[in-house]
């Protein structure tokens, strides 16, 4: 861990590399009898991350991969309608993998997850590249790139455009 400016590097460009083709992975060998998986991500940097693990799983799957948008009032979740960019009767039956960069309280997850109870996926699981373990909500990722033990005080942020990085202020 760098510390810099106040800042302290969590994970470089190269671990969120690394940590998101063994996700790829661990998502492939639990899904490993699948024709078909949907990853959706929370709009935006979850997004990002469901293309990246879309474009790992083409490479080692013959499944067909989905990546779809939610977009959701992380603040309120129950202010805004959570919007999926993906018809949801398509998922009846399906695997569905809900992604995010960060996973706090489990709220936004939980939330997520809603709306998806109107129908019947066959599974509906959970990736993130940063897990910090502060959970009000009874939601657990089945997938996670690095846990951190952090106060709350802490924010972890997450870069992926330029130079991928993630770090805690």
């Amino acid at each position: 861990m760098d510390k810099a400016n106040n800042k302290t590097k969590i994970l470089d460009s190269e671990s969120i590399a690394a940590k998101l083709k063994r996700i790829a992975y661990q998502i492939a060998e639990n899904n490993y009898d699948e024709n078909e998986l949907f990853l959706i991500g929370v709009k935006t940097r979850g997004t990002q991350i469901a293309k990246v693990l879309a474009n790992h799983l083409g490479n080692i799957t013959d499944a067909t991969i989905a990546v779809s948008t939610l977009t959701i009032n992380k603040a309120n979740p129950i202010n805004e309608a959570i919007e999926y960019k993906v018809d949801l009767k398509k998922l009846n039956n399906k695997v569905v993998i809900l992604v995010d960069d960060v996973s706090n309280s489990g709220r936004t997850l939980c939330y997520s997850i809603k709306p998806l109870l109107d129908f019947l996926p066959k599974k509906i699981q959970i990736a993130v590249l940063v897990d910090r373990m502060h959970k009000k909500f009874p939601i657990q990722a089945d997938y996670v790139g690095t846990q951190l033990s952090t106060s709350m005080q802490e924010y972890v942020k997450v870069n992926l455009d330029d130079e991928a990085l993630v770090y805690l202020e």
